[in-house]
């Protein structure tokens, strides 16, 4: 039996991006497949629901959803780690992955569709993959459908005109952070990769790729586009660090970006759901933000929870989350 996996993605898909990184940090064997008309036959026979990545298994076995595949990698593939061994950090290296995974994708998906230029773009690029072989006159046609459906669809991320000034200045805000973070190191948490740079560089990445967002990543954040691309194939640089070296930099981003942000809508957006509102409305650190709730999200906020529960007791752990405003959203209520 061979003991390649395969990983069915693609590269305008950050989740596929995520996998493909850290199997290259791994030094797994694996297989890259762009997810084509042509294997869609192989794609079916072993997805649960319609996305990518979706990673085979030496065995044959099919699994989805990036973080869930990662975590069970990791058990199986120790070395090299892509945790610190403190607990705290470890947890915050979560924290940030499900930030990048959920808050990150907002920002990607926005900038893709919110306008022409992007949107002609990445209609093109999405046609071109899926019909390599058709003519340009057939492929203009795809990407015009294609164009149409996910301009429909950014109300997934919570994209409107109330909430699309709200993305683009945190966006902007978080560049800025981050670039100041990463100035003098290789990964968010030191000089070695995290489930946090994982989960969010390839959001950032993704939107890099396109026009808007790659003239405004590379006009003014050097640090930033480095990351990113160091993240293709990321590697052991050095060490995690600790906290009181990360604090200065990495302590603003949480405190602005996942406390006030984006756990503060993961909480309205579970609470919308319980109580069957088609939509819902909460007030963040810079506005209301209004959209219609996610299910997937409240899932991945209770699993986040569920990790945080074991690790009450750490008072290190405790102030952390408590000066970047997010120990309160993660308690069970």
């Amino acid at each position: 039996m061979s003991e390649t996996f395969k990983i069915i993605g693609a590269e305008m898909s950050p989740f596929s991006v995520k996998v493909r990184s850290y199997f290259r940090f791994k030094q797994i064997a694996h297989q890259w497949i762009v997810r084509t008309p042509e294997i869609q036959e192989q794609y079916k026979a072993l997805f649960k629901i319609p996305v990518i990545p979706l990673l085979v298994s030496p065995d044959g076995a099919g699994m989805q959803d990036s973080t869930p595949i990662l975590e069970r990698i990791e058990s199986r593939f120790a070395e090299p780690t892509a945790q610190p061994e403190d607990p705290a950090l470890a947890f915050v290296s979560s924290l940030l992955e499900e930030f990048g995974d959920e808050w990150g994708n907002k920002w990607m998906f926005h900038l893709r569709w919110a306008r022409e230029v992007d949107q002609l773009s990445s209609a093109w690029r999405l046609a071109t993959v899926r019909s390599a072989a058709a003519s340009e006159a057939e492929r203009m046609q795809i990407a015009g459908a294609v164009r149409e459906r996910m301009v429909d669809r950014v109300w997934f991320v919570g994209s409107n005109e109330t909430t699309a000034p709200q993305i683009e200045s945190g966006f902007d805000q978080a560049l800025q952070q981050l670039e100041l973070h990463l100035q003098n190191r290789c990964y968010l948490l030191g000089d070695r990769p995290a489930l946090a740079d994982f989960g969010l560089a390839p959001q950032i990445y993704n939107a890099w790729t396109d026009p808007t967002g790659g003239a405004l990543i590379s006009a003014a954040y050097p640090s930033v586009l480095a990351w990113i691309q160091r993240m293709l194939f990321p590697r052991v640089e050095g060490d995690f660090e600790g906290w009181d070296s990360l604090q200065s930099t990495l302590a603003p981003f949480l405190k602005t970006q996942v406390g006030e942000r984006f756990l503060p809508w993961s909480d309205a957006n579970q609470k919308a759901l319980l109580a069957g509102e088609a939509e819902f409305t909460v007030a963040l650190s810079d506005g209301a933000w209004t959209q219609k709730p996610q299910k997937y999200h409240a899932k991945s906020l209770e699993v986040l929870r569920d990790k945080y529960q074991p690790l009450t007791e750490i008072p290190s752990l405790t102030q952390l989350l408590e000066a970047v405003n997010c120990h309160s959203w993660l308690q069970r209520h």
